[in-house]
């Protein structure tokens, strides 16, 4: 059977999977879609976390950075990780203690404001709307390569299945379809990545086989791709030109974006009790680590594999780089895409791939004849085009499809879930328009998530960037605004509203605003992106760091010089500390 009706047939699958557990698990009341009725087992829960979590920046784009990266990679893996142990510590079962449906809300009543209310409900929507353009620009890639269509009808359909369970299950419906996306994307990631480590190294697993010999050389694995790479004049593998405050500073922005990321953390309030919340998200990290250990094996063999087909002979022979006309088909059907582009420098009708960025290899460029990198390759593209330049059977290829489109579809479900009950629980409900009866919170809820799904998806038609890149910006803008007032919220009794408000504003603004003018997001670059224009040496992905210090200072600086919180407030504050004592959700 041909790979484009294998991939139909595996997409389609998936697609009534996740509709039929959709309309089993419908959302009666605002209770089961907002928080899924408090009554999700916490094994559970930790696997639903974990297709929350683990997104197209996790699946599609996480092992190809660290396919071009090499060990500056490592730092999405530290602080994505690390990120679960700060939340399973510090904020999971205090939350949970809380018992209120959203984050928003926790912050309204502990700031007892509903300005601070507001403003978190707008630090919540520029996070989500950041990273859900990561995972929708996910599935237009996964759509125009497998099924062959335009990206724009790809994103229309992505849209539409999520429209389905998101607006139909709420978080009831979209946690159980969630558990049915970490089935399929754990299966599609670790079966390829099984096949070609076995094919490589002839050990099967690959966290081993990362370690191991390469078949036929002698070499370990790491230690030939050194060589690879430095021939061909790029950075050695396993070292990084990444400053050590900048791995510091995307390493801590990453975890404290993690520990305050909004459709992560309304997870832990969908479990009966406090203890549940600590130990769903031990068992998320379990789940989480069987993707993870795997991915820097996948992003080394992808690299290894890619350098491979393009280099066929020694580095400098005249015959020593793929025909271009030769070409293996994988690259005319990704040509297509437009995601891998050749240009023919020298017209000598072969394939020239390296460093043309490097003054020193330039020379030694020259000399073989070569004009230039006549390749450039999408970092998306590696984990989906893995399978297929290692030659592996269809079916392969195509669960692989599968599984990319169910990581994107599952974090963005979670995403427009959290809009959706930002905009009707905490805006309309909670402040604008307090009388309105449940089914009317449940109805603007559908609506709200109908309207954010639109968005999402002309953000995803027009990316700010790699689709781990996006979501790392997210990452950012959840450290500098709600992590700060979240952690000052449960462990500090002296911040007050008009602290927590100003705190929030500036780690959003200052954070958003060095974002957007180094990367053009929204607007022109307004500053060339190179180190020596970075504050302190650290880049926009690592700066919410800085926006984080910034939300801490200001809001322990004007709290010293305003009214202290009430009495009572620092009383719920010692309560919430307490373990013992959670009930059901409360609504206000």
């Amino acid at each position: 059977m041909d790979l484009t009706t294998l991939t139909y047939i595996a997409v389609g699958l998936s697609f009534a999977l996740y509709i039929g557990i959709a309309i089993w698990a419908k959302a009666s009341t605002t209770g089961e879609f907002y928080v899924a009725g408090k009554g999700v087992n916490p094994v559970v829960n930790g696997m639903a976390t974990a297709a929350d979590w683990m997104s197209a920046a996790s699946f599609i784009s996480m092992a190809g950075l660290i396919a071009f990266l090499g060990y500056g990679g490592s730092v999405y893996l530290m602080g994505w990780t690390g990120g679960y142990c700060l939340l399973a510590m510090l904020l999971a079962p205090y939350l949970r203690k809380y018992g209120k449906f959203t984050v928003p809300e926790f912050i309204g009543d502990r700031y007892y404001s509903k300005t601070a209310r507001i403003v978190a409900v707008i630090c919540l929507i520029f996070i989500s709307f950041t990273y859900v353009a990561g995972q929708m620009r996910g599935v237009g890639i996964v759509f125009s390569r497998f099924l062959e269509v335009e990206l724009l009808t790809g994103l229309i359909v992505g849209m539409g299945i999520v429209f389905i369970y998101a607006v139909l299950g709420g978080m009831k419906g979209i946690t159980y379809t969630q558990v049915a996306q970490y089935c399929v994307l754990i299966i599609a990631y670790t079966i390829p990545a099984i096949f070609i480590a076995f094919q490589l190294t002839g050990n099967p697993l690959p966290q081993l086989a990362f370690g191991s010999t390469v078949n036929g050389t002698g070499e370990y694995m790491l230690d030939r791709l050194n060589q690879v790479v430095t021939e061909l004049g790029f950075l050695e593998y396993t070292t990084t030109n990444k400053s050590t405050i900048d791995i510091f500073a995307i390493t801590l922005a990453l975890m404290v974006g993690t520990a305050g990321l909004p459709h992560v953390i309304v997870r832990f309030f969908t479990v009966p009790k406090v203890r549940d919340a600590r130990s769903s998200a031990g068992w998320a990290l379990v789940f989480i680590a069987l993707l993870y250990t795997t991915a820097p094996a996948v992003g080394a063999m992808a690299r290894l594999n890619l350098t491979d087909t393009i280099q066929t002979g020694e580095v400098g022979a005249e015959d020593g780089n793929l025909v271009y006309e030769e070409r293996p088909d994988w690259m005319k059907r990704w040509e297509a895409t437009g995601l891998l582009k050749f240009e023919d420098k020298n017209g000598d009708g072969r394939i020239q791939y390296y460093n043309d960025a490097n003054a020193e290899f330039a020379t030694k460029a020259a000399e073989y004849g070569w004009a230039g990198n006549e390749l450039s390759v999408d970092r998306d593209i590696m984990v989906l085009a893995n399978p297929e330049i290692a030659q592996l059977p269809n079916w392969v290829i195509a669960l692989v499809a599968a599984g990319g489109i169910a990581a994107a579809l599952s974090t963005a479900a979670g995403l427009l879930l959290v809009i959706s009950s930002g905009v009707s629980h905490d805006l309309l409900k909670g402040t604008f328009t307090p009388n309105m009866t449940e089914g009317q919170e449940l109805m603007a809820g559908r609506v709200a998530a109908a309207v954010a799904i639109v968005i999402a998806g002309y953000l995803g038609y027009n990316p700010p960037g790699f689709v781990a890149q996006v979501v790392a910006f997210a990452f950012g803008l959840a450290a500098s605004s709600l992590f700060p007032v979240i952690i000052m919220g449960i462990f500090s009794k002296k911040v007050n509203r008009e602290g927590a408000i100003a705190g929030m504003l500036v780690g959003l603004i200052f954070t958003m605003g060095y974002i957007m003018s180094y990367k053009g997001i929204f607007i022109p670059v307004l500053i060339e992106n190179v180190e020596a224009n970075w504050l302190f040496g650290i880049s926009p992905e690592g700066i919410g760091v800085v926006g984080m210090l910034l939300n801490f200072i200001v809001a322990f600086a004007v709290s010293k010089v305003t009214a202290e919180p009430p009495e009572h407030i620092q009383h719920m504050i010692e309560d919430i500390r307490v373990p013992k004592g959670a009930g059901g959700a409360v609504d206000h």
